[in-house]
């Protein structure tokens, strides 16, 4: 096991990692940035190092800042959390060749699953369904790629499977897979880099934009097409595997409850998936997971359509927000094992060895105002209470007398109930949001609130546009539909 772990992020996943590292016997390491200087838990810390002013890329996404303070502290770990660098694969190889052991899938692992295009083979390999694609168009020949062009791979490993260069290719796509249909960024994820086309026309007008936009956001301007399917479900399955081959699942998580495809709540078990429904989907994760030899935490995100058609849509290759959910149900402390998969251990348990007990809901509260456009409300806060009672867990690093920063993610803590049944969560999720204080501050838990009275999320019976289409909160792309990723 390591003997000193230097955290990479801020924020409530920093002080999540913490209290693993100090329950494993480990010694902690913080940074912070300039702006972060009094955030509660570096005091928790054994050691905390500042690397620089409040934007990002002087800070958190700096990487020979954070290898520095690594280096200064004498770590053998650095756990990237999730967002800034937790997904970064030059990042993990950095790690490596400093002999610093990166928290998480291997860098290849990050590469693979992070391209888009390379991750659907992948799914289709594994036998994990997937929506209709440029790819499948390119096996069957609705398309033919210039005979100057390599093969089927990039310098840098990116896959040309299913890429589409031209508006002709991609109105022959489309018409092979029928409107509406989604154009996604090969190097894009998290709801970002798509854009949507119901017809021919809108298709040759979103084309040479979502080229653009993939260049400009991800430095990678490869373009696929596939199906869009406009009202689904998103589920998302917890996978953990060792460097043995050990390989299993936690069950599924539903993260419906979305606004401008950002999740608001999430839950386990989902509402609505029969047994042989839930296995096929957690049994679809593992073998793509094992397709590649996946080691560490991860999440294999799926849709479901209104027939209980389940699609592969991408794979997180870090930590989940959400992870907390899963750990109430099952009992598994995921950051911990983490850090002992990381460390060379072996899972202990195997598929049989883990259940579901009960059911768990988190609710994300951000720092916005839902009554002004969910503008961000950064700030000092004046007054705080947080929520309490049996079942109920909150997870934050904010207090009274904080002050949010405007430089990053408004995500100021997530409540979390776990009781025995979906009734009670609720109600007791409810009760909970109605004892939380926090003033001056804007904050998400009026919609929380919404959202868990409102008769489709109690009868189970919603999609990714409920806030949208329910509550008449405008949607940030008025005129395409919600899309397929979250």
């Amino acid at each position: 096991m390591f003997s000193r772990v230097l955290i990479a992020n801020r924020g409530e996943i920093a002080l999540r990692i913490i209290r693993a590292c100090k329950e494993l016997g480990l010694e902690t390491v913080a940074v912070y940035s300039e702006v972060d200087r009094n955030t509660s838990y570096l005091h928790l810390a054994d050691d905390r190092v500042c690397i620089g002013p409040a934007p990002s890329a002087e800070s958190y996404l700096n990487i020979p800042r954070i290898i520095a303070a690594a280096e200064i502290t004498d770590v053998d770990a650095i756990h990237p959390g999730y967002g800034f660098l937790a997904e970064n694969a030059h990042f993990a190889d950095i790690c490596r060749d400093c002999n610093i052991e990166f928290i998480g899938p291997s860098a290849e692992n990050m590469r693979t699953l992070g391209d888009k295009v390379q991750a659907k083979v992948l799914a289709k390999k594994a036998q994990v369904p997937t929506t209709p694609d440029s790819i499948d168009a390119e096996l069957e020949g609705v398309y033919e790629k210039k005979d100057s062009e390599p093969g089927e791979n990039l310098e840098g490993g990116r896959s040309l499977r299913g890429v589409i260069k031209t508006v002709g290719d991609a109105v022959k796509v489309a018409n092979w897979i029928g409107y509406p249909v989604a154009l996604k960024a090969a190097g894009g994820g998290g709801g970002r880099g798509i854009r949507f086309a119901h017809n021919k026309a809108t298709l040759k007008t979103v084309f040479k934009q979502a080229q653009a936009e993939a260049e400009i956001a991800f430095g990678d301007g490869r373009i696929y097409m596939e199906k869009c399917l406009e009202d689904f479900r998103h589920i998302e399955v917890q996978i953990l595997g060792d460097r043995y081959g050990n390989m299993v699942h936690l069950y599924e998580r539903e993260c419906s409850v979305q606004r401008r495809r950002q999740k608001v709540i999430e839950e386990t078990p989902a509402p609505g998936l029969d047994e042989n429904l839930r296995r096929d989907i957690c049994q679809a994760a593992v073998r793509l997971a094992k397709e590649v030899n996946y080691q560490n935490a991860g999440t294999v995100e799926f849709i479901l359509d209104a027939n209980n058609n389940f699609y592969f849509m991408e794979v997180n290759t870090r930590i989940q927000v959400e992870h907390p959910i899963t750990e109430m149900v099952t009992g598994v402390d995921l950051v911990q094992w983490q850090l002992r998969i990381a460390a060379g251990e072996k899972l202990e348990f195997t598929q049989d060895d883990i259940a579901m007990s009960g059911s768990a809901i988190e609710c994300r509260i951000n720092a916005e105002d839902p009554a002004n456009n969910f503008c961000p409300s950064p700030g000092r806060i004046e007054a705080f209470v947080a929520p309490g009672g049996l079942g109920v867990r909150w997870d934050s690093h904010v207090y009274q007398g904080y002050t949010i920063p405007s430089a990053y993610d408004s995500l100021v803590g997530k409540l979390i109930v776990h009781r025995p049944t979906r009734e009670q969560t609720i109600a007791v999720a409810k009760r909970a949001l109605d004892e939380f204080v926090i003033e001056p501050t804007k904050t998400t838990f009026p919609l929380c609130r919404e959202v868990l009275s409102h008769e489709k999320f109690i009868a189970g019976q919603w999609d990714t546009t409920l806030i949208e289409r329910e509550m008449l909160i405008p949607s940030s792309e008025s005129g395409y539909p919600q899309g397929n990723f979250a």
